[in-house]
């Protein structure tokens, strides 16, 4: 029996004597001096006494010896799960206890304030610093740098994602080897990378996005990455003459926008710029694509499915969707309360099947049965449709439709109209409480630098463009909405903070 995932990605590059990652201290390790790395780990996971199957989750910070300790749960058969380094100890506990993990590693700094926390939920704990310095990083040092891989099915659970847990508790995305093997073999295709591509890596490494979409597509195609531990676009810029790919969440290209060393003189080495993680707006696009001649590709993706639709390499890239169904995997728009199918161009949840859909949420059965249908297809969350070209575009999420006196209200709709007014850098429509119609529409507007809003003159523009009913009743100026670590506005927030400004 062998490993898939591990066999794919790494084991032809055992040996390799190219440059895998160019660390921010102008360090460089190859691919070979990569695998050692892992492969102490993975001896170090055996000295503590880890054993396939169990979970091992880390909240550390971006660096080598974190990537190190995923591709060393991949060889040793062991379940990854990674944290957001901004979880406090209450969350974590939440998350130790709910996967039963064996092993916490987190930063020495905050040992004092996790050894309760892990002793209560029955974890050992280890530290790991961005340095390799650390209990982890010293048993790991004094260790083989062999390995003898652990045989694995397709099946088999590799890791386990947690949710950002906008409603209710996160719940653990159970992600097999087929699951990301299958992902990153279709996206290495679709997206021509080879082993002359260098990627700008910017992006954290506890999310699906930096983590298995960017570095298991560079792990295959033995490539490599200028592997930051932050987002700037000053330095992103100074290094693009070296690179060829950006991968980036929406918020990477506004700030690029708005540098004014982006040029097609900067950009002149790079053939990709990829978005996701949450909606791009055209006028990035159109900006972008002005100031660099470069069309950024959006595609579409989340935790329980990783990719699932993407722009064409080859081919028109329309701003405002996220392309097509990836290779062997297929799409529908469904009506939320009965699942028929819908036809193109009208708004419905989405479904996906195939290969790159997660085996269900950890101890969550019902969660799983609510969600994934018995034919294999999974109820995204995410509202969209299908225009008469084939190209997928979403609308927003389940939770943020807004009804209103019975009316089905899309806040895409109204926002698409609110980014076009004057003076307006982007904003958000929610729903909020209303006494005779149950939700009324609230617009939040973020204005572009130095620029006065005249709140009437777009609410005129609203009126002029949409049904009565789809109007907000109030429009607020903000100075900025609050996101995610991926970008997402966390609408959730914006309900919370405004539930009774109708009131």
């Amino acid at each position: 029996m062998t490993n898939p995932l591990f066999d794919n990605c790494f084991k032809n590059h055992v040996g390799k004597n190219t440059p895998l990652l160019h660390l921010e201290n102008k360090k460089t390790l190859t691919h070979s001096e990569f695998l050692d790395l892992a492969a102490q780990m993975a001896n170090a996971f055996l000295a503590v006494g880890l054993n396939p199957g169990d979970r091992l989750a880390i909240q550390i910070d971006k660096s080598e010896y974190a990537l190190a300790i995923y591709v060393a749960c991949i060889q040793s058969g062991i379940v990854f799960l990674p944290l957001n380094p901004a979880y406090t100890p209450n969350e974590v506990s939440y998350f130790l206890t709910n996967s039963s993990a064996r092993l916490m590693v987190c930063e020495s700094e905050n040992e004092v304030a996790l050894r309760e926390v892990a002793c209560k939920s029955g974890s050992a704990l280890e530290t790991l610093n961005s340095d390799g310095t650390g209990t982890l990083g010293n048993m790991a040092l004094s260790m083989p740098k062999v390995f003898s891989t652990v045989p694995r099915k397709r099946g088999d659970l590799a890791a386990i994602l947690y949710t950002s847990g906008t409603t209710g508790r996160s719940k653990g995305a159970m992600l097999t080897q087929e699951n990301l093997l299958s992902n990153a073999e279709t996206l290495k295709n679709y997206w021509k990378f080879s082993n002359s591509d260098v990627l700008l890596h910017a992006l954290p490494i506890f999310h699906t996005h930096g983590l298995f979409v960017a570095s298991n597509v560079i792990f295959m195609s033995g490539g490599s990455m200028i592997f930051l531990p932050r987002f700037d676009a000053s330095q992103l810029i100074d290094l693009m003459p070296q690179a060829t790919v950006l991968m980036g969440v929406p918020t990477f290209y506004t700030r690029l926008i708005e540098n004014p060393q982006l040029s097609v003189k900067t950009t002149k080495n790079m053939r990709l710029f990829i978005s996701g993680s949450a909606p791009l707006l055209t006028e990035t696009h159109l900006k972008f694509e002005k100031i660099t001649g470069h069309r950024i590709l959006e595609r579409y993706g989340m935790t329980e499915t990783n990719m699932n639709t993407s722009n064409p390499y080859e081919g028109e890239r329309r701003a405002g969707t996220v392309g097509f169904p990836l290779p062997n995997i297929e799409l529908k728009i469904t009506n939320p309360i009965t699942g028929e199918n819908l036809a193109n161009g009208e708004i419905g949840q989405i479904e996906v099947r195939g290969s790159n859909v997660f085996a269900g949420y950890w101890r969550m059965e019902d969660k799983t049965r609510e969600d994934l249908r018995k034919d294999g297809f999974f109820i995204t969350g995410d509202l969209g449709l299908i225009d008469a070209d084939g190209y997928v575009q979403i609308v927003g999420r389940n939770k943020d439709l807004i009804i209103s006196g019975g009316y089905n209200i899309y806040p895409k709709e109204i926002e698409l109209i609110l980014d076009e007014q004057p003076g307006v850098l982007e904003s958000a429509v929610i729903g909020v409480p209303n006494s005779d119609f149950g939700e009324s529409v609230v617009g939040c507007l973020i204005p572009e630098k130095g620029a006065v809003l005249d709140l009437d003159l777009i609410q005129k523009a609203i009126c002029k463009s949409l049904a009565k009913f789809k109007h907000p009743r109030k429009l607020l100026i903000l100075k900025k909405l609050p996101r995610n670590t991926m970008g997402k506005v966390q609408k959730n927030l914006l309900r919370s903070q405004f539930k009774e400004i109708l009131s």
